[in-house]
């Protein structure tokens, strides 16, 4: 790990090297920069055949990888074009002759407000003088070499496919990471440490600098790996089974955020991990390193970039909360309320349940292990939002704060609870437990944990419920009774006042505004719940359970 971290700082160190000013540097006789340059060959779209490709990298493999590296994504890629070559300084020239830095439609939102901003008229690397262009190398200047990558940013990149699109007609864009992986995969190339003699412009076997885009061929492409690293249409994330390194919890997960884009392939200075087929490293999108890009022409769609991890807090506790480990022996709270209500209904339908203030989703899961149709109904759409992920992609990501700014990073599979299982008979919903729609109705079973207590009209939630439920249908309540002013007004809570100068309670209540309608068929059961603030401080607390059949 400290070897392969040593090698990142001598790549991106020489990204800051080659920007800094000529007269604080010295030229080095063992650093040759390649000696051939002329004019740039026409580019040219070749045809890729689409199939399946697999990314991960096992961990049996032989060569150290980073956590980003591990874990496991099948896809399908459809059949594309592929530029033959890496972009070309020449074959950029043409953007900047046609205005592309100044013409918006080109650009990104991001990348807009990046050329607003920095107000670039060329590449970072090209240096303009007297009208004409010189290339700025680790550590010299010299005359523009045409045929060599282009070194852009991924804004810039992005520009330029989008201007080819529009003067060709086409559907121009840079490759997916699994587009990229897939044109590697097709060609047999040897990796890093198996080859005898680099087959590209990699791994400083070479020179100290690019070399022309048609100098290593791989078949009919070139440069599928080394000379500049490749801009990707894909922001890193993790693979399904990614698991972070816990002795360096934060080397991939900041980048996790939709912000970071894969670069591919290595470039020349690219060395050890960082010149593997495996290799995973990201930046920003207006980050400069040795990198320039390939273009396709595909129409597949792609996948709409999400953070993985969560990061509200008090979402990832809820997370936590639902799916996480138990603390102290006690039972989730979720399924520990759904063992007991199973119990009750061993003899009643089980076709429809509804699950009012899901949250992020347990308890449905819980329920669609038992019944036919499930509805998950909850207030905040933040909730509802990890609750569909969870069934959609049967895990979900997210931080917990440890200590002050120290946080851990978590993933919760539905496999691991044993409910990955009848996803699909769930609904769920973003809405109001007090003011529902009509086609929430007929329901077997309706179940509302610790939401009593934070409504603002609950007697109305009590007084409407009953015509969502079938008749012999049951109602189940689970609440701590914590009475807060900021969700209920006073003059609306259900017990935890003086009545009559008497204490009563929210049983009380409970019995008062159902009674005419429910019996309570179970004893009332305080459930106990552990949530997690932080690693050493936990809020231990009981919910009481109790379950009420609808007579009438």
């Amino acid at each position: 790990m400290g070897i392969e971290h040593q090698r990142i700082h001598i790549e991106t160190s020489s990204a800051i090297i080659r920007q800094m000013p000529l007269a604080h540097l010295q030229q080095l006789n063992t650093w040759h920069v390649c000696p051939h340059y002329g004019e740039a060959p026409d580019n040219q779209l070749l045809n890729v055949e689409g199939g399946q490709i697999q990314l991960g990298k096992d961990k049996s493999h032989q060569t150290y990888g980073w956590d980003n590296e591990y874990g496991k994504k099948v896809a399908d890629v459809d059949t594309f074009s592929a530029s033959k070559f890496l972009v070309s300084n020449g074959e950029f020239l043409g953007f900047i002759e046609e205005a592309g830095y100044q013409q918006k439609k080109f650009w990104t939102d991001e990348g807009w407000n990046w050329v607003q901003y920095k107000k670039p008229e060329h590449p970072l690397f090209w240096v303009k003088k007297d009208g004409h262009y010189a290339l700025r190398t680790l550590l010299a200047e010299q005359e523009m070499p045409w045929n060599w990558p282009v070194e852009v940013n991924y804004l810039e990149a992005k520009a330029f496919c989008n201007w080819l699109s529009e003067k060709k007609g086409k559907t121009i864009r840079l490759p997916t990471e699994e587009q990229w992986q897939y044109l590697h995969e097709r060609h047999d190339i040897p990796d890093q440490p198996d080859w005898e003699q680099a087959p590209g412009n990699i791994n400083l076997e070479h020179w100290a600098s690019a070399c022309p885009v048609d100098h290593f061929a791989f078949g009919e492409f070139h440069d599928l790996i080394g000379n500049a690293w490749q801009w990707t249409e894909t922001p890193i994330s993790g693979f399904d089974g990614f698991e972070v390194h816990p002795l360096y919890d934060d080397f991939s997960t900041p980048t996790f955020d939709t912000q970071h884009n894969l670069i591919k392939g290595g470039c020349w200075i690219s060395t050890g991990n960082e010149a593997t087929k495996h290799a995973r490293y990201a930046f920003r999108r207006h980050f400069y390193q040795h990198a320039g890009f390939r273009y396709v022409e595909s129409e597949q769609p792609m996948e709409k970039p999400t953070a993985m991890y969560e990061t509200d807090t008090a979402v990832s506790q809820y997370c936590h909360f639902h799916y996480g480990p138990t603390y102290f022996n006690v039972e989730d709270l979720s399924a520990h309320c759904v063992r007991l209500c199973m119990e009750k209904l061993q003899d009643k339908p089980t076709a429809r349940a509804l699950d009012l203030g899901c949250a992020v989703g347990r308890a449905s899961f819980e329920l669609a292990q038992h019944f036919d149709a499930v509805t998950g109904i909850d207030f905040s759409a933040r909730f509802i939002r990890i609750a569909h992920q969870m069934q959609q992609k049967g895990n979900i990501h997210y931080e917990l704060i440890e200590e002050g700014e120290i946080v851990s990073f978590h993933e919760q599979k539905l496999s691991s609870m044993g409910l990955d299982k009848n996803q699909q008979n769930i609904e769920f919903i973003q809405g109001d437990a007090t003011n529902l729609k009509p086609q929430f109705t007929d329901y077997d079973l309706v179940l509302a944990i610790n939401l009593i207590d934070r409504l603002r009209t609950p007697a109305v939630f009590l007084e409407n419920i009953r015509h969502r439920i079938n008749v012999g249908g049951v109602l189940a309540i689970a609440s701590p009774y914590t009475w807060l002013e900021e969700f209920t007004p006073k003059e609306n809570w259900l017990g935890g006042i003086r009545k009559d100068g008497e204490p009563y309670s929210t049983l009380e209540g409970l019995k008062d505004h159902l009674g005419a309608h429910f019996k309570l068929i179970n004893k009332p059961t305080d459930v106990p719940f552990v949530i997690r603030d932080t690693r050493r401080k936990f809020q231990h607390s009981f919910s009481q359970l109790t379950i009420w059949q609808r007579i009438s």
